[in-house]
């Protein structure tokens, strides 16, 4: 197998590697110094407690529902 081909085998295993990614999720962060409520994907330092998610989007909103009304 020549130089060309195992380059573009590698190649293409890394690409099939990014199919799988998907983003971190959010989460409510709590202070422990003041109990201020901080929205982030980690944490934003020792003095945080994670309070509550996990969360689809940014702004730890959750996620939409949808509701299907059969049609008659």
């Amino acid at each position: 197998m020549n130089l060309a081909a195992r380059l573009a085998t590698i190649g293409a295993l890394l690409l099939a590697q990014l199919a799988w990614a998907a983003p971190a999720p959010w989460y409510w962060w709590r202070s422990k110094v003041d109990g201020t409520r901080l929205c982030a994907q980690i944490s934003p330092g020792t003095g945080w407690e994670r309070d509550g998610g996990p969360y689809q989007g940014p702004g730890c909103a959750p996620k939409p529902r949808v509701f299907v009304v059969p049609m008659r």
